[in-house]
């Protein structure tokens, strides 16, 4: 057994939100060591579009957190030599329904920037779509793509070998205390510790866990082949301003949610919308579904995934072959995006509780390192 004294800073899980604290500490001078069961991320922050997502996130904190995070990650990715692979989301919108949700967003603060797009700006500024029923679409030059599972690690070497972050991989935390992590290969003391847990809701605090309601949600994504053309940014459809809380919580919302209850009853059931992004071989990376559980199964519906394509051939028309499925898991909580807890003096617990780790990590690392040094107020 060993003990590694004198950081300042310990944190627990290796994901985005770990990862985050660890820079925002490093940034300030701190010497960080990073703590994770695992050999290589392998959960939620790998398991996704690596979209940075800022149009759509709730109004508030979260579309703040988004802003800012979205500046992090620009900011970092040559340092890292993480690509950025698309910028910018095309939100299609197939019903009139549609078209007053976007138009209604774009009068909010967080339609800066953006606008909406007639049908024939829409498909000159976006090959490969279906022309059908198109009627248009939203444009925002916010967003960001990298490979996430390309990106993650990236990010921990150049935080391991430019800021001196120390990272102790298979190696579990067992317990925590002030100034104190105890592990299966010995005790690690710092002046303040974040335990960042992705969605392990019953290793560390699980009684703060439990009594905020957190569960587990489940998604199914799919790798098609280059469909030989290339994304011009991300792309949604319909569903999206019906799931994202950005869109779908302005009151002109309902009139297009009754209509998807009635012509997509099966998608929102199994909560499928509808995001596309390319990588640098061109094939694309589709989803997704979310059902929820303490712990769901791991096995991936054929019907759901067939839901997930009858959308893209909505949208695009054809439908590539299928390379890869996967299946990915990430905590949640029905109305709170994020988890921030102080289970005891200099500790937080912090938990993205929503699927945006990558949008809005790197500010929320900013937060929980600013209020750990610095005693900042949520």
């Amino acid at each position: 057994m060993r003990s590694d004294p004198g950081f300042d800073l310990a944190v627990v899980g290796a994901g985005i939100v770990g990862l985050a604290c660890a820079l925002a500490a490093v940034q300030r001078g701190k010497k960080v060591v990073v703590i994770d069961r695992d050999a290589q991320a392998n959960g939620a922050s790998v398991r996704n579009f690596g979209f940075i997502t800022v149009t759509g996130q709730a109004q508030g904190y979260m579309w703040g957190w988004a802003h800012r995070s979205r500046m992090i990650w620009e900011e970092i990715a040559k340092k890292a030599g993480i690509p950025i692979l698309l910028r910018g989301l095309l939100m299609t919108a197939r019903r009139p329904e549609s078209l007053v949700v976007i138009e209604a967003f774009l009068k909010t603060e967080m339609g800066e920037g953006c606008a909406l797009l007639g049908r024939e700006d829409t498909l000159a500024r976006q090959p490969g779509l279906a022309s059908g029923n198109l009627l248009g679409a939203l444009w925002s030059p916010h967003e960001l793509r990298v490979e996430s599972r390309e990106a993650i690690p990236k990010l921990a070497q150049w935080l391991e070998h430019h800021h001196g972050v120390t990272f102790r991989r298979g190696e579990a935390a067992l317990s925590v205390e002030p100034g104190k992590v105890m592990t299966t290969k010995g005790l690690v003391e710092a002046q303040a510790i974040a335990v960042c847990p992705g969605d392990d809701l019953y290793s560390l605090f699980p009684e703060h866990i439990a009594a905020q309601g957190v569960r587990r949600c489940k998604l199914q994504m799919l790798r098609l082949a280059d469909p030989g053309f290339r994304l011009q940014g991300g792309v949604m459809s319909d569903l999206g301003l019906e799931r994202y809380e950005g869109y779908g919580a302005l009151p002109e919302a309902q009139p297009l949610r009754t209509r998807l209850q009635q012509e997509q009853p099966d998608h929102l059931a199994n909560g499928v919308h509808l995001i596309v992004v390319q990588s640098a071989d061109g094939s694309l990376v589709v989803g997704d579904s979310h059902h929820y559980a303490p712990t769901p199964d791991p096995f991936a519906s054929e019907a759901v995934d067939r839901l997930i394509l009858d959308e893209f051939a909505a949208v695009f028309g054809a439908v590539p072959p299928v390379l890869e499925r996967w299946t990915g898991t990430y905590a949640h909580v029905p109305g709170k995006p994020v988890l921030i807890e102080t289970p005891m003096p200099g500790v937080r617990l912090v938990m993205v509780t929503t699927g945006a780790g990558a949008s809005t990590g790197f500010a929320i690392g900013e937060h929980v390192v600013e209020d750990l040094f610095e005693g900042a107020q949520p």
